[in-house]
């Protein structure tokens, strides 16, 4: 069962740095242990897989990659059809690629990762 939307904010906050990596196989981005924990409790290991690929594919424009995950708001929703949309930019406002989804099951509205050296982080771990 996924934990709620609270408790995943608060486990969040943990996170500082990371000492520990973890790679996905075939792609083999590392990840933190900050999304380690998001992974499991949020049951979201297909975003740190979608993000990944996405943003390797970017880093010949930027060696830093920010991605946004944002919720669209109900007005949003019924006007273009899509429940969310990550958007990947250099963090200076210059958007490489915005990936719309039709649905998602992640639990936050809103989520900044970075991907830098081929590690996909919290911002709070850079």
């Amino acid at each position: 069962m996924k934990a709620q939307v609270n408790e995943i904010k608060e486990g969040l906050q943990h996170f500082h740095g990371s000492e520990m990596f973890y790679q996905i196989p075939l792609i083999r981005t590392r990840f933190t242990n900050g999304l380690k924990y998001l992974a499991n409790v949020a049951e979201c290991f297909w975003l740190i897989t979608d993000v990944s690929v996405i943003a390797k594919s970017l880093l010949n424009r930027s060696h830093f990659i920010t991605i946004d995950f944002k919720r669209l708001s109900e007005e949003e929703q019924d006007y273009t059809g899509y429940e969310a949309e990550i958007i990947y930019s250099d963090g200076n406002g210059n958007i490489f690629e915005i990936h719309r989804y039709n649905f998602t099951d992640f639990p936050l509205d809103e989520l900044r990762l970075y991907f830098v050296d081929n590690t996909l982080m919290l911002t709070s771990e850079y």
